[in-house]
């Protein structure tokens, strides 16, 4: 028997640059998603920490990281060769499936950098931009590479040795994201007059249009995850806007129950834990599954944004309680929903397949949890100790925009915050004289 040497698709590859698009759009989907929901004096500073990702991942990717991940396993399972550094070996007419290699290696690439985009929501307000320029690259490097090996690389110790499954991202993504979220910000400590002071939202309206974006761009991120234009890709789009949809309304529900008011930060947060908690599964349940995974996320990340004020962790912007939570969530009940007619193997707990899937889904998330937490707890402290981590008292109580940047988001003295000052000025002593 012959078989066909690899070609290029040109439908797949239509489909999974569009896809590509989509799931770089959502970086700036996410800026505008945390730059709503903090206060207005540190509105650009939050915008900035998810727009100088895309540079410094890009660089690393580039360099070294595309090759650790998805080169040819180099040690046991854990980590990739350099054989492709620099992209060297890699021209327009090599194959990845049916995809040019280098455009699978620009998708995976933007998976990258919206995961360290993420753990700039856990540190909001009180990080120095100086250390977080050295944390992305570090961070992308010595966590996401390694873990995005296991999962997805071949010869990962996830995908071939223990067999758990994800099919978009919950664990590179999603556990990886929340649980660095959650040790930096034990690093960095909580901000000044946490659980003292009012801290809300100060543009709702950017809230929602950045859930919107993220929302759109994950339909490249799942979708598009099915490397073609087929109908594992179909299955995944809609389970994706399955899962958002009932994630919204989880949490909505939750709210009106417990509080007597259906918020916009509500459902968009819902909307968010439900995409999240899809993510890993949206290629291996059905509809039926889609609904329950996505509900599921609304409803118990909804109480999981407020444990930081009872184990008193400073999450600002509610990484740990949404991406982790959501992200463990949607990993777990693979364990539980998958179907073969999605896997074209495993099958679930709920469809005849036994313990046996649901054990190795919580190995593996227990596994990428504690090595993500761990390994970015000593990359914050290591950092901490020679340039320091945090922002000082004065620029975390004037706010990183006017202090780090310089600038200001809006006219203060239209918000009663004191004289008009400049959008943008020379320098930040000249703007403190003006206020």
């Amino acid at each position: 028997m012959i078989l066909a040497a690899p070609h290029i698709d040109t439908g797949d590859t239509a489909w999974l640059l569009a896809a590509t698009a989509l799931v770089l759009l959502m970086t700036p989907g996410l800026a505008l998603f945390y730059g709503g929901m903090v206060r207005t004096k540190s509105v650009l500073n939050m915008l900035m920490m998810s727009f100088v990702s895309i540079a410094l991942v890009t660089v690393v990717w580039l360099a070294a990281g595309y090759s650790l991940a998805f080169g040819d396993d180099a040690f046991g399972g854990l980590i990739g060769g350099l054989k492709h550094a620099g992209m060297a070996g890699i021209g327009p007419d090599s194959v990845q499936g049916t995809v040019p290699t280098i455009l699978f290696a620009t998708f995976q690439l933007t998976f990258a950098i919206i995961t360290a985009a993420l753990i700039s929501g856990a540190v909001a307000d009180r990080a120095k931009f100086g250390a977080w320029l050295v944390f992305v690259p570090l961070w992308a490097l010595l966590v996401y590479v390694p873990v995005a090996h296991w999962v997805w690389g071949p010869g990962g110790w996830i995908l071939d040795s223990l067999g758990a499954l994800d099919f978009a991202g919950g664990l590179p993504v999603e556990v990886t994201s929340g649980a660095s979220g959650l040790a930096l910000c034990l690093v960095l400590g909580p901000r000044l007059g946490f659980k003292k002071d009012a801290m809300r939202p100060h543009n709702l309206p950017m809230v929602m249009l950045g859930a919107g974006l993220l929302w759109f761009g994950w339909f490249g991120f799942n979708a598009g995850s099915a490397l073609g234009a087929n109908g594992l890709a179909a299955a995944a789009f809609l389970n994706t806007l399955t899962a958002g949809c009932t994630g919204l309304l989880g949490w909505l529900f939750v709210e009106q129950r417990r509080d007597g008011h259906p918020t916009t930060l509500g459902a968009a947060s819902g909307a968010v834990a439900g995409l999240v908690a899809i993510t890993p599964s949206c290629g291996s349940v059905s509809l039926l599954g889609a609904l329950v995974v996505g509900l599921a996320a609304g409803l118990v990340c909804s109480y999981a944004v407020s444990w930081k004020f009872k184990l008193n962790y400073d999450d600002s912007l509610d990484v740990v309680g949404v991406h982790l939570v959501g992200g463990v969530i949607g990993t777990v009940l693979i364990g539980v929903f998958a179907t073969e007619s999605m896997t074209g193997g495993a099958e679930g707990l709920l469809y005849g397949g036994g313990l046996g899937q649901l054990g190795r889904q919580l190995v593996a998330v227990v596994a990428v949890g504690a090595y993500a937490f761990a390994v970015t707890y000593g990359i914050g402290k290591l950092i901490d100790r020679v340039i320091g981590l945090r922002a000082d008292e004065e620029q975390e109580q004037t706010g990183l925009d006017l202090t780090v940047h310089a600038e200001t988001a809006y006219d203060h003295g239209v918000l009663g915050h004191g004289a008009p000052v400049s959008s943008s000025v020379p320098s930040a002593q000249k703007v403190k004289a003006q206020a």
